[in-house]
This record gives structure tokens, sequence and C-alpha cells, in this order.
């Protein structure tokens, strides 16, 4: 089984949940591989350059893999799922289902001027600081439409209770209509920080670690 973990949107393989998963991956002597998504190039970070890159990562078929996605990563994962016959298992950390309908809302105005000037000032937690984002972004990722992910295989959603990020509610309609997936709900918010060992404890059991 080959094991590849997702980091989230404006985030990095340097994040608190990457770092801590390495670590217990690491102590099982289970190698898991953290791409970084940003490519040295966040300005043109698109749904479809991250799939295509995780794709490029996974070993020849039928040689089975484990996708563990945070938020953004997470939505990257379920499409990545959805394609892939390799992709035996997902596990998904507060998946970033609905994320356009979720974050354009919140930017109001700025959206129209995001299109007319090409791009937008984002924070990235990682780097500490705004970096420019392309309206492209937004353009990929409406190519995308959720209601046709239908592959079933084993999914394991954790989901923070109080997620003023992508809502708990999100993943409870992903999974109302998909019975293969197992939804567990954290008293945690999105970063899921301070339920690292709940988190662990769920992964060793669904993946059987």
């Amino acid at each position: 089984m080959h094991y590849i973990y997702l980091h989230g949107f404006a985030s990095s393989p340097r994040s608190t949940k990457a770092r801590d998963l390495s670590d217990r991956f690491a102590a099982l002597d289970i190698s898991l591989s953290i791409p970084d998504l940003n490519q040295n190039d966040f300005s043109h970070l698109t749904l479809s350059r991250q799939i295509q890159q995780v794709e490029a990562l996974f070993p020849p078929a039928p040689a089975p893999v484990t996708l563990i996605g945070s938020s953004f990563g997470g939505l990257t994962a379920a499409w990545l799922g959805e394609r892939h016959l390799q992709v035996d298992r997902l596990v998904l950390l507060a998946p970033a289902f609905g994320f356009l309908a979720h974050w354009l809302p919140r930017l109001g105005d700025q959206v129209e001027q995001w299109q007319t000037d090409g791009y937008l000032p984002v924070y990235h937690y990682s780097e500490a600081k705004e970096l420019p984002l392309h309206y492209a972004f937004v353009a990929d990722a409406a190519q995308y439409q959720e209601e046709s992910i239908a592959r079933s295989l084993p999914t394991l959603v954790l989901h923070g209770r109080h997620d003023d990020v992508i809502p708990l509610q999100a993943s409870l309609d992903f999974a109302r209509t998909r019975p293969w997936i197992k939804l567990v709900e954290l008293d945690s918010d999105h970063a899921l920080t301070d339920v690292s060992t709940e988190i662990w404890q769920a992964i060793q059991s669904f993946c059987a670690l």
C-alpha cells in the first residue's frame, strides 16, 4: 500500500497535520509521501493541476494507493478516488466540498474585481504573507461538479462540528447519498489540530495500521 497526504489550500507539507502524520507513519516504519501542492507557484494553483501532480506520483498499476487529504487536499483526493481504481481508500479531513460556494460569498465585491484584475491577494499560511492567486483557480474549480463523484470505495471523513470555513453540513450532505462513507464528527474547528490523537486513532483503525 502506498500512502499519500495532500495538504490544504494555502498550506504546505510543513503544516501541523502534515508533520504530525509524517511522524506517526514514520514511527510505524511506513512511508508517507507529502507532495508540495504549491509547486513553487501558488499564484497559478488549480484543482486540475493538483490532480495531475498527484496522479504522477502513483506507483505503477495495480499497486493500491491510500490518499489522506486535508480541506482542499481532501477535495482533490475525492476526485482522484473517483478517477483511479488504484485508489483503494480515502481519508478526508474537513474536506472542502462546496469550496467555491463557501468561499466566494465571503469575498463579496472582491470576486468581480478579481475577475477583472486577474489576481487576488490571498493569505498563505505557510508563507505567512499574502500571495497573488490567478482567477483561473475559480474558473477551473467551477468545472468540477461533486454530484458526479459516485465511485463506491472505503472512505473515512473526519470533520469538526465548529468548522467555520467548510461547515460540517457540507460533509453530511456529501455522505448522505454515499453509503460507503463513514463520517466522524469531532469537537474541533477546521484546522483539527487539537484532535490529532483522535484523528490518528481513527486512521489507524480504518487503514488497519
